[in-house]
């Protein structure tokens, strides 16, 4: 019997850092190791190439210097949408190749990836009437190929009655319109490209810095460092792939290339409160603020998520600010019809983080940029002569074309790859799904549930793990207390632990809490350190390293 369905059936880790076993496997297969194709940065766009690449037969190396999908891949708003505001800019190729895209990962992810209602209210100070903005609703559905239900043109009196949270006072009317969103968060979205990556052969460990990288004939040497060692290590590649994120222009400054594109930075940010609509239709509140800029308010459950901002960064790293907490409090505050006005001692948890925007090359500073005008497009360029190929911007919709554009430019860089099955992403057949499903009712898996306003384990287990939740079915049917939660305030069973110890990569309390589940996110802080079960968290994920992970985390 293999460790990992040992452990999962057993409830036990024997005093071992079951998590840590597994990224020294990966470690191992780094050092000194060659490969076709090294991935530097496991963001979404690193975790895509990575799942591409290894699902057509390349031999592939993913490192992230922190966590998969730690930086910007983890402040996103969880949506995955054809980009109805850059119709405003007439770039309407964007917007059907994005509305293609988020087609695509609604039919690859249906448990993953739902279709959602937008209500967009709009007032006097809106730069758009109804009518208009009905208009543009139309030409999007049409545009996305009515790959969703079709729009509404709604009254101010229709807004009321269907959401009465919102203050209609000032309101001419609005529109309602369709795209889709991520059931849980992004950066586990993120980890299921890197999973996928794994399965198909690849090589990834989170928390290995690439220190430098020098072509000597033929190939990459890199020097590697392991963040949470210090041990540095060398590893070889015939091709890299720049997919740092924001971070792709320094990288490329230190080995000398050129390139045609360039990165410049906008901060977005999003606050956590607790759910402000009023009945159980899950719909995203679109509003324009005092500058004319949209935000909404989004979904998370229990919770709302209250967002995004736009402000200009000279630098790819970011915080929420006071101004940038009060300005949207004000700005909610000022279009719903709340019981008590929002305050910061509402706000449960926030997002923040930088989107790196495409522009073209040469001539000024970020400072020149009309940056406001700029859309989420990605663009990609390969050195020849070095070997080199760089993702620039892209946003989570566009996923499976970075993937296999990267693999179409790594092909011709002299790696040869197998036909692309289409294989290395999205869910299990829906045989598979039905059988699981099958499963889950002879145990009564559903009736182990005892919270209200909580999804049926079922479904949540399907979603979260595929194929990997028939052995959670087994493990709790050998032993009841595997399907018990673990901690309280949050909806993680104690086989969920178990499985993430010895499939998810985790090496910090903080990749669990924060991006395998959205703990942090939907839990106050506060709660968290006081719940009697986060000693036991620590302890399945880490063994005998529990006492300092533990530490390490809350002292964060």
């Amino acid at each position: 019997m293999r460790i990992t369905e040992k452990c999962v059936r057993t409830g036990s880790w024997f005093g071992h850092n079951l998590c840590m076993a597994l990224r020294q496997s990966q470690l191992d297969r780094l050092r000194g190791g060659s490969f076709d194709v090294l991935v530097v940065g496991g963001g979404i766009n690193g975790a895509v190439t990575s799942a591409a690449l290894a699902g057509r037969g390349a031999s592939v190396a993913l490192v992230d210097r922190g966590d998969f999908g730690h930086f910007t891949s983890q402040e996103s708003s969880n949506l995955v949408w054809g980009g109805f505001k850059y119709l405003e800019n007439y770039e309407f190729l964007l917007v059907f190749k994005l509305c293609r895209s988020r087609n695509r990962l609604m039919k690859a992810y249906p448990d993953n990836i739902k279709e959602i209602s937008f209500l967009a209210s709009l007032d006097h100070s809106s730069p758009f009437p109804p009518w208009f903005a009905g208009l543009g609703a139309l030409g999007y559905w049409g545009i996305g190929q009515f790959g969703t239900r079709y729009p509404r043109l709604l009254s101010a009196e229709k807004i009321r009655d269907e959401e009465p949270v919102i203050d209609t006072t000032d309101v001419r009317g609005g529109i309602e319109y369709r795209d889709a969103y991520l059931v849980d968060n992004d950066s586990r979205f993120v980890f299921s490209f890197v999973r996928s990556a794994l399965e198909a052969g690849a090589t990834a460990a989170n928390y290995v810095e690439l220190v430098s990288a020098d072509r000597v004939g033929d190939k990459w040497v890199a020097q590697l460092r392991d963040v949470d060692s210090g041990e540095e290590f060398t590893t070889s590649a015939r091709v890299i792939v720049n997919a740092a994120g924001p971070f792709v222009d320094s990288l490329n400054q230190q080995w000398g290339v050129a390139t045609d594109h360039r990165i410049v930075y906008s901060k977005g940010i999003h606050l956590v409160v607790p759910r402000l609509t009023t009945d159980d239709h899950q719909r995203v509140l679109a509003f324009f603020d005092d500058t004319q800029r949209l935000f909404y308010v989004i979904p998370m459950g229990m919770r709302s998520v209250i967002g995004t901002t736009d402000t200009r960064m000279d630098e790819p790293f970011s915080e929420v600010t006071d101004d940038d907490r009060n300005f949207l409090l004000e700005q909610i505050n000022a279009r719903l019809n709340l019981r008590q006005p929002l305050t910061p001692a509402d706000v449960i948890a926030e997002r923040c983080g930088v989107r790196p925007l495409v522009v073209k090359s040469g001539g000024g500073d970020q400072k020149e940029v009309d940056w406001t005008s700029l859309s989420r497009k990605h663009a990609i360029e390969a050195d020849k002569r070095m070997r080199l190929v760089t993702v620039f911007g892209g946003k989570l919709t566009d996923c499976l074309n970075v993937g296999e554009e990267v693999a179409a430019e790594v092909e011709k860089l002299g790696v040869p790859l197998e036909r692309d099955l289409k294989n290395w992403y999205g869910e299990p057949a829906a045989a598979t799904r039905a059988e699981f499903y099958r499963q889950a009712k002879l145990i009564r898996l559903d009736s182990l549930r005892t919270k209200p306003d909580v999804e049926p384990l079922s479904d949540r287990l399907w979603r979260r793990y595929g194929r990997r939740a028939f052995t959670m079915l087994e493990a709790i049917r050998d032993d009841p207390r595997m399907g018990e939660d673990i901690m309280e305030n949050a909806d993680y069973l104690r086989v969920e632990l178990h499985q993430a110890a010895t499939t998810e990569l985790i090496t910090r309390l903080e990749d669990f809490m924060r991006r395998r589940s959205k703990i942090e996110q939907v839990v106050r802080d506060e709660d968290i350190r006081s719940s009697a079960g986060l000693d036991e968290v620590a302890r399945i994920l880490f063994g005998d390293d529990a006492d300092r992970r533990l530490k390490e985390y809350l002292e964060a």
